[in-house]
């Protein structure tokens, strides 16, 4: 995947971060919960979950914040230079990570840190560092 860096702008980043940070504070404040996306959509999967109306709601505004935002400006073009196989992939390292470390980064990086939770300092640093780590043997090692 690619970022378009013509069109990229500090505002647009900005606006995006504040309206995060938005997000998760009107979740904890409104309703007592972290905005930590796999365990949002992980007590959604659990048929036993009885706050299950909240949690849809939320993903649905994941999925519909991009056409909201396509009504005030064009989206910006999206290019994925991976094959499905190695998407899947990643996916599922990614889900099983999130698993291991008790959160993702929205849960630890955004409302973690915001805390000023000690164990999220350490798993957002274990998440970048990886992610850091990654980037560099599949674009420089193994010339992905």
């Amino acid at each position: 995947m690619s970022v378009d860096l013509v069109h990229f702008s500090p505002f647009s980043a900005l606006v995006g971060g504040l309206l995060i940070g938005f997000a998760a504070a009107l979740l904890v404040l409104g309703n007592g919960r972290i905005a930590g996306i796999s365990g949002i959509i992980g007590s959604l999967l659990d048929t036993t979950s009885s706050d299950r109306a909240w949690r849809a709601a939320f993903v649905l505004g994941l999925f519909a914040a991009p056409w909201i935002f396509k009504l005030f400006t064009a989206l910006p073009p999206v290019t994925i230079a991976s094959s499905p196989p190695v998407l899947v992939v990643a996916g599922l390292l990614v889900g099983i990570g999130t698993r291991y470390a008790s959160g993702c980064t929205s849960g630890h990086g955004v409302c973690g840190l915001s805390r000023g939770s000690a164990r999220s300092l350490a798993a957002t640093v274990t998440f970048m560092a990886m992610g850091f780590f990654a980037v560099f043997v599949t674009r420089h090692l193994l010339g992905f």
